[in-house]
């Protein structure tokens, strides 16, 4: 076997591998991931006190008249309302986003699927969706939207609803309660500091959840009854610790950029479906490891970059790529790989770093070819 030290360039993709949506309207879906291209996270906070234009309160259609009967529908503030569009061929959704809106328009019955990010609304008001309790998609990211402006169970009678979109405005708690039809959560860039354990209570359906970029320094157990979860970011917080009890269905973990520097014994092997782990950029040290943390034979991908680690943990054959660089390793231990080492028990590793340690590359054993044969890129 040839061995080359190969410099890996391609870099770690945060970004979900799979997804997990049932079949849905392409051209909603388009529309949605369109304008995500073309709108950055950018806003300036807005903080000034408005009244809503609306005032989100109902009457029963009168005795005798059908609900949405044909006079009904030619009112225009119920059909659609004048700051939004609502394309005649998708009847239930209903486009409001990037129109430098300071309020939520009214939501007429019908919709489905809303849209109000890239604004700058600052306040849910208490039944702002009373009216449209059939909502599946809403959309309210990239807004100045502030936990203290927020009703308290503003989302309690969307029982459809499965994707809500709150990321990039200014919510400093979690937002609550949602509804238990919910599957995808998106809470990025915000000042959420703490999740209580009791936050995603009854969540079954979800199937992914977005908390990077946050300050949140404390998860509790609040992902353990989360039975449907699959994605779960974390990353760019403040966590000293992992959180507790990880849920069974777990494919991906993202912890990187937090301060832990502990993880218990056994840890990952109560989600037996694990494929991929990222915890680069923490301060875990071996010290704060048991020798069999990392060794889980579902991980197929583990990133223990940029920590303080000093010897190789030990890793299951089955992993396929492992990201080291960065840390303090002075050693290359062929038994963190392969517990025996022949012509039958070998690693499937394909991708090794180990460049920005204090390990020399003489310091491969010889037998490394032969536990490692798999191994494509080796960089030191």
């Amino acid at each position: 076997m040839r061995w080359a030290t190969v410099l890996l360039v391609a870099g770690l993709c945060g970004a979900s591998l799979g997804q997990y949506n049932e079949e849905e309207d392409l051209a909603w879906l388009q529309y949605y991931m369109r304008q995500s291209r073309l709108n950055s996270y950018n806003y300036m906070p807005y903080y000034e006190d408005e009244n809503a234009p609306y005032v989100y309160s109902y009457l029963p259609a009168p005795d005798g008249e059908a609900e949405g009967g044909p006079e009904a529908q030619q009112a225009p503030s119920r059909e659609c309302p004048q700051e939004c569009d609502c394309p005649p061929n998708f009847s239930a959704a209903m486009y409001c986003d990037t129109r430098n809106l300071r309020y939520l328009p009214f939501v007429p019955s019908r919709m489905k699927y809303v849209y109000f990010q890239n604004n700058q609304i600052a306040a849910v008001q208490e039944g702002a969706f009373d009216n449209a309790t059939e909502l599946e998609w809403l959309a309210l990211h990239n807004n100045q939207i502030t936990s203290e402006k927020m009703g308290k169970r503003v989302f309690a009678k969307l029982r459809n609803l499965e994707r809500l979109y709150m990321n990039n405005n200014n919510l400093t708690k979690m937002p609550g309660p949602l509804p238990r039809s919910l599957r995808e959560l998106h809470l990025s860039y915000n000042q959420i500091s703490k999740v209580p354990s009791n936050a995603l209570e009854g969540l079954e359906n979800l199937t992914a959840l977005y908390l990077s970029h946050n300050q949140i320094f404390e998860m509790g157990a609040s992902l353990k009854g989360l039975k449907s979860l699959i994605l779960a970011d974390l990353s760019y917080n403040h966590l000293r610790k992992v959180p507790d009890g990880l849920p069974m269905a777990l494919e991906q973990l993202y912890l990187e950029y937090n301060h832990i520097n502990t993880i218990p014994d056994d840890y990952f092997r109560v989600s037996p479906k694990l494929l991929y782990v990222r915890m680069s950029h923490n301060s875990l040290t071996n010290q704060g490891l048991s020798t069999n943390t990392f060794n889980s034979s579902s991980i197929l991908e583990l990133d223990l970059s940029y920590n303080r680690l000093q010897k190789i943990p030990r890793v299951s054959t089955n992993l396929e790529n492992l990201y080291l660089q960065g840390n303090q390793i002075n050693e290359f231990s062929i038994s963190s790989f392969c517990t025996v080492v022949d012509v039958m028990n070998y690693s499937r590793l394909q991708v090794l770093r180990l460049d920005g340690n204090e390990i020399k590359r003489n310091a491969v054993p010889p037998d490394a070819p032969l536990c490692l044969r798999r191994a494509t890129i080796i960089e030191i």
